[in-house]
């Protein structure tokens, strides 16, 4: 094998190393973007939850005070 056929077969390994890195980037671009939405949707799934458990609580609350008022006149 010569200098030649020893320096083409490098370049092509290290062109297919570059491919697959490329690959590799792109499919990690793509997983990011995807958990960045995932994240996203989550966030504001939290903040409802968040917001429909404080009117829970409010509720309860109100009918704690409205028990305890009916309690108090009896």
């Amino acid at each position: 094998m010569t200098q030649a056929d020893t320096e083409k077969l490098e370049l092509a390994a290290l062109e297919t190393r570059v491919d697959e890195l490329i690959k590799t980037i792109e499919s990690l671009a793509n997983e990011n973007e995807a958990l960045r939405n995932q994240q996203a949707t989550l966030t504001a799934e939290r903040a409802t939850l968040i917001e429909k458990t404080e009117q829970a609580r409010a509720r309860v609350e109100a009918m704690i005070a409205r028990l305890k008022a009916m309690e108090t006149r009896s």
